[in-house]
């Protein structure tokens, strides 16, 4: 199956173009089934991993807040795990494994074992030998977990890379996101093309019927959060008819004006608004 084919097949959109008001109001509506949901895992001794992959700055730490703003805190874990140790990194499987959730638990793995996929191969943190290993091995140990009633939904964010360059130029002069962007976001940029080429790979080899992979892109927050959301509560059978309505799309964007120095920026996006604000700076009292 070629790449192309597999991106029309399982790429999941539904809002589009949604204004900041409808998107509140929707966002509020879906984390209403999320609770019902985590309701559900709780009663019946379900374990849920929600596994969040993309690249940087693609929404994968937002998208998960948005999640669990409402949830119960006892009964969900966020795993976001840092640098390996020689250990860790010879034992690839179990160093995931021990995160896995318990009965009644949902867990939230922002980046997971398919760093190395995606990044270490694309960074040289690993050998060809683990990378071929992991390839071989991840969907049979994806399914052997699930086939023992874990329910695993694996979502990519994906985003461009004009948008990744905003968001980071955004970070950098962001005093409240400044400590977001690293040395580590500029090199991985160097190295688009080939993070490009395992991310095809690893869709093409690591996923199946039984543990697919969903793409979702993420350049716009707004609807990545809501697609996000929409397509994990339809993946699980926390009701015998899943029939949410979500609502409908909407024809335009809200748009934000500005006056700066006494000149006017208007028909702005909830994205670029902020970002005028931040660049400017604040007025002289």
């Amino acid at each position: 199956m070629k790449f192309n084919d597999f991106v029309r097949r399982n790429f999941f959109s539904f809002y589009n173009d949604i204004d900041f008001s409808s998107y509140q109001k929707e966002k509020r509506r879906l984390q209403a089934e999320l609770l019902k949901l985590q309701h559900w895992v709780i009663k019946n001794n379900k374990r849920v991993a929600l596994v969040f992959e993309g690249r940087d700055a693609a929404g994968k730490g937002g998208s998960i807040k948005r999640f669990t703003e409402y949830m119960m805190p006892r009964h969900f874990n966020v795993v976001e795990l840092g640098i390996p140790t020689h250990k860790e990194s010879k034992n690839w499987f179990r160093r995931y494994e021990k995160y896995f959730p318990s009965e009644g638990e949902i867990t939230f793995f922002d980046r997971s074992w398919y760093n190395r996929a995606l990044i270490e191969p694309t960074m040289g943190y690993c050998t060809k030998s683990q990378y071929k290993y992991f390839m071989n091995k991840v969907l049979k140990w994806e399914e052997s977990h699930i086939d023992d009633g874990l329910i695993m939904v694996k979502v990519y964010l994906s985003i461009s890379k004009h948008t990744q360059f905003f968001r980071f130029k955004e970070r950098q002069v962001d005093p409240l996101k400044y400590w977001k962007y690293s040395e580590n976001d500029r090199y991985a940029r160097k190295y688009w093309d080939l993070f490009t080429k395992y991310k095809e790979q690893m869709f093409r080899r690591a996923s199946s019927d039984k543990s697919p992979w969903v793409i979702i892109n993420s350049n716009n927050k707004l609807e990545t959060r809501l697609n996000s959301m929409l397509y994990f509560l339809s993946q699980i059978p926390y009701t015998n008819n899943f029939d949410y309505r979500p609502l409908k799309k909407v024809d335009k964007q809200q748009r934000y004006s500005i006056n700066e120095d006494g000149i006017s920026f208007n028909n702005l996006n909830y994205r670029q608004f902020p970002l005028l604000e931040t660049l400017h700076g604040p007025k002289e009292q």
